[in-house]
């Protein structure tokens, strides 16, 4: 199968109208990236979610109830707080490091953010079963939660090799009644958990919502999961202004899939000064081939129903991947992160296992705070940007602490020889 998982028809192409500045436009496009590439049993359901959200976003009753609940259940706004002991890491005078709090979230992780606001569409939408993917069962987890919550019917998709490498979260994922059913196929991971949701979707359309995890996927898939993580963006804003007075010069994120990363770069893509910084996962080095660096190494194809870059081999094969972090281990990303690489917005890195295990220990030493190992890819990769003197004196740094790593305990463990 070559680098699709569905048999792909881009039926945006076909219906081609004229191109807005504003993304998406109206083909699901973020510049050439995006778009449906999917079989015609999906595309009446890709437009009645569109439909249905574009008419959510007009109703202030659906706002105001999604934001009730990221107040009392989720409790947002979450922390952004400086974390001096780790900027005196850095060694660069003047530096103020901040981290944008989401481990603290309920369940721990950003992943709720989308969860609820997706689960409340679907409950709008008359579907009261929902299905989703996980890789490092963060989603999962926040599906079950929100499902729990809402009285939705929730099965969760997840590869074999990610539930053996995530075992806690699966327990948590049953404890809150999902259905939890293994993937074997293929890498027994992410992507092949995202193959098997679709599938039971297709077959379950008339009661069953997929709530898909990350940015990515076919349109309109990219924009709502961009748009209910673009809380951390805001409230970043208004925190990083009211704590400094002034934008920060460096914003980080790790990139998976993106979620995390488009909902905190997107407030700021319009101010050029502040410089967003994607960290994706080399693995045991992008060299080796055992990695998980799409923006960095890949190139532009079709995977999950969407145009974006990907890894995949000389004759379009998805290549296999490999990440310390389950959540990072993905062959694709999302559309607009990768509209942003080719604009030059964003500056995507790739740091290594050993750089996130230096970055978990690290944070943890000086702290007190135990990231998630996504996150510690990207507070690995600050030290060594620190280390090759790549940070000015007095700046400002954002950086997204996206989950905590209490699901990580055990990989950490064994590699760091607790």
């Amino acid at each position: 199968m070559k680098a699709l998982v569905l048999t792909m028809i881009d039926h945006d192409v076909a219906a081609s109208g004229v191109r807005h500045e504003m993304f998406p436009d109206e083909r699901g496009r973020f510049g050439a990236f995006g778009g449906r590439f999917v079989p015609e049993g999906l595309m009446a359901a890709l437009l009645d979610l569109e439909a249905a959200y574009v008419l959510a976003q007009a109703d202030s009753s659906f706002e105001a109830e999604y934001r009730e609940l990221l107040r009392d259940r989720v409790g947002r706004p979450t922390l952004l707080h400086g974390v001096r002991r780790f900027a005196e890491l850095l060694s660069v005078p003047g530096v103020r490091v901040y981290l944008k709090r989401e481990d603290m979230a309920h369940t721990g992780a950003h992943k709720i953010n989308n969860a609820l606001g997706q689960a409340l569409l679907a409950r709008r939408m008359g579907k009261r079963r929902i299905v989703a993917e996980t890789g490092a069962g963060q989603h999962g987890v926040a599906v079950a939660t929100v499902c729990a919550m809402l009285g939705l019917t929730c099965v969760v998709y997840m590869g074999a090799d990610d539930m053996r490498r995530q075992e806690s979260n699966v327990t948590r994922m049953h404890l809150l009644g999902a259905g939890v059913r293994p993937v074997d196929s293929g890498s027994r991971r992410l992507k092949e958990a995202i193959s098997e949701s679709v599938r039971d979707w297709v077959a379950n359309l008339d009661t069953t919502h997929y709530l898909f995890g990350t940015a990515a996927g076919p349109a309109p898939y990219p924009r709502i999961v961009r748009d209910f993580q673009t809380v951390i963006g805001a409230e970043t804003r208004d925190q990083i202004l009211r704590a400094e007075g002034r934008l920060p010069d460096y914003v980080l994120a790790c990139v998976g899939g993106g979620s995390n990363a488009i909902g905190l770069f997107h407030p700021f893509t319009d101010d050029p000064r502040v410089r967003l910084i994607g960290v994706e996962a080399a693995g045991l080095g992008v060299d080796t081939g055992a990695h998980a660096a799409t923006l960095s190494m890949g190139s532009p194809g079709e995977i999950d129903g969407s145009y974006s870059y990907l890894l995949q081999d000389e004759d379009g094969q998805i290549a296999r991947t490999h990440s310390i972090a389950a959540g990072l281990d993905y062959p694709g990303v999302g559309p607009e992160l990768s509209h942003l690489k080719d604009t030059g917005r964003v500056s995507y890195r790739a740091a290594t296992d050993a750089v996130a295990l230096r970055g978990m220990r690290a944070l943890s030493h000086t702290e007190g705070i135990l990231a998630a190992l996504e996150s510690a890819h990207a507070v690995g990769h600050l030290l060594e940007m620190a280390d090759g003197g790549e940070i000015v004196e007095d700046s400002v740094v954002v950086l997204c602490l996206s989950g905590r790593g209490d699901k990580d305990l055990a990989v950490a463990a064994e590699r760091l020889g607790v």
